[in-house]
């Protein structure tokens, strides 16, 4: 007499081997041996931290920050766990950590899907940074006079004031954008194409095109991405549509290089040409140079741009400092002009911006690395190949040891400490370290901060040279909104009043 094995018998039979073959692998899972923030750790539950990360990410961070002060702990994503380092000497580790160990371009690369978004030669070959360390922060003094001279012009389209008696109320968000998206590109790619709005709506919005390709491409086995990057790329649709504003430009400069070489007279001294000299040799066609003036921009951009909006709704909610601040602008740019001297001059206006970067900041996270090989951590913690690892940001900014009182906004607090003998270097904005961790710390800080910090210090002194600014209303600074691993923004509804400030003749 046979037997039939009923087919629902079967299937519930194969999952029930499934989850013990899964549960077994979990147990024998490294990362099980460091503390989960955020709600269970299990297989399926996990699901529900990570959901909880994406909703109140900085919430997490702060909890577990506290909890493993000097250790470790990790919180789940819907796609993998991040394991979060804290504390100087873990972070100092990190900082250390070669290519070969835990991988800065491969944690970009996870993060942002570049591989399949934008090419594998923006991660595999990126020159950009050389560019932007290099040449760009050696162009500042030239750089800072020509920012001025385009915010002069700009400024009173997006703050269009009248008389010194009328007040403007202005959704100052996007114009931000807008602003340092045009004083960015003066330095690019000039005048008048730096004034092109369909031009500037694209490069200001290739951020949100990496975004969106991201969240497509992120749950999808890699076999799958490389097929849909090739057709449903949002950032490669952008590269197409900029490419007519560059094809005359870029045939003339590769005309030039072929009948000249390496240098000529009045050879232009910019970054598409900076990105022609490397990407020429290499034998990159258009598509990919104008990749590469795209993804410079979407480093340029946001970050400044809404860091640039924090710094506003902190000064125009504090306007009692608008006074100090400005006496020292106003001594400074008497004698030495709107020059990158004279910003590096503005003690108190880099305490500002800094302070505004520390207590806001655009993202929760710094110094992100992806583990190549397993990794043993000084305090003897292993992370295994493939983790992504990262140091948060917002509560080592918020950390008492380093600053004291560190809740309070305090916008000279980084001033006075360059006062003291033998710190006049230390505490600037562009400056890195296990405590203020903005720009990321070490070999693979932020490149592009001194650029950045120049263009965000000379557009804070111009308005406060040239403005009164206050928040409407009962005076209270618009709130920020956190939203997953990445995001502190400024209230994009924020207003900020503005009024041509009156000045003697």
């Amino acid at each position: 007499m046979s037997m039939s094995i009923e087919p629902q018998t079967i299937c519930y039979a194969s999952l029930g081997v499934f989850l013990v073959w899964y549960i077994m692998k979990w147990q024998r899972d490294p990362l099980n041996n460091i503390p989960t923030v955020g709600g269970p750790s299990l297989p399926i539950l996990s699901y529900i931290t990570a959901l909880r990360f994406n909703s109140n990410g900085k919430a997490l961070f702060e909890e577990g920050y506290k909890k493993h002060y000097n250790s470790v702990f990790k919180v789940a994503l819907l796609d993998q766990w991040l394991v979060c380092l804290t504390g100087s000497k873990l972070l100092n580790e990190l900082r250390k950590s070669g290519e070969s160990e835990l991988s800065f371009y491969k944690g970009i690369e996870d993060v942002m899907q570049t591989r399949f978004t934008m090419g594998p030669e923006i991660m595999d070959d990126p020159y950009h940074n050389d560019i932007i360390r290099d040449k760009l922060t050696h162009m500042l003094p030239v750089i800072v006079p020509e920012a001025i001279d385009e915010l002069s012009i700009a400024l009173p389209e997006y703050i269009p004031t009248g008389t010194a008696d009328e007040w403007v109320e202005v959704s100052i968000c996007r114009p931000m954008l807008e602003i340092v998206a045009r004083l960015s590109n003066r330095s690019f790619v000039g005048a008048p194409l730096c004034r092109e709005k369909e031009y500037l709506d694209i490069a200001i919005d290739f951020a949100i095109d990496i975004n969106s390709d991201r969240l497509l491409l992120g749950f999808l086995p890699d076999f799958v991405k490389r097929f849909m990057g090739k057709f449903t790329s949002s950032a490669k649709r952008s590269v197409r549509r900029t490419l007519p504003y560059f094809k005359d430009v870029l045939a003339e400069r590769r005309r030039l290089m072929k009948e000249n070489g390496d240098d000529w007279p009045d050879k232009p001294n910019d970054t598409i040409q900076w990105i022609l000299d490397y990407a020429v040799p290499r034998g990159y066609d258009d598509f990919s140079v104008v990749m590469r003036i795209l993804f410079v921009n979407f480093g340029a951009i946001h970050t400044t741009g809404n860091s640039l909006t924090h710094a506003l709704y902190d000064l125009a909610s504090m306007p009692e400092y608008i006074q100090p601040l400005r006496e020292e602008i106003e001594s400074i740019v008497a004698t030495e002009g709107w020059t990158k001297d004279a910003l590096v001059k503005m003690w108190k206006l880099d305490s500002f911006v800094k302070e505004s970067q520390r207590i806001n900041g655009v993202v929760l996270t710094t110094m992100i690395r992806k583990a190549v090989k397993d990794v043993v951590l000084v305090n003897g913690t292993l992370i295994p190949k493939g983790t992504m690892v990262i140091g948060p940001q917002l509560p080592t900014h918020l950390n008492e040891e380093y600053f004291p009182d560190a809740q309070t906004f305090d916008p000279f607090r980084f001033s006075r400490m360059r006062e003291k003998e033998g710190e006049g270097m230390k505490h600037q904005f562009v400056q890195t370290s296990t405590e203020f961790v903005a720009f990321g710390h070490g070999k693979r800080a932020c490149p592009g901060r001194f650029f950045a910090a120049n263009e965000m210090k000379a557009i804070m002194a111009y308005i406060i040279f040239h403005y009164d600014l206050k928040i409407p209303g009962d005076g209270s600074r618009p709130k920020n909104l956190y939203h997953g691993l990445t995001h502190v923004l400024p209230d994009p509804k924020g207003k900020v009043l503005f009024r041509r400030r009156k000045r003697e003749s």
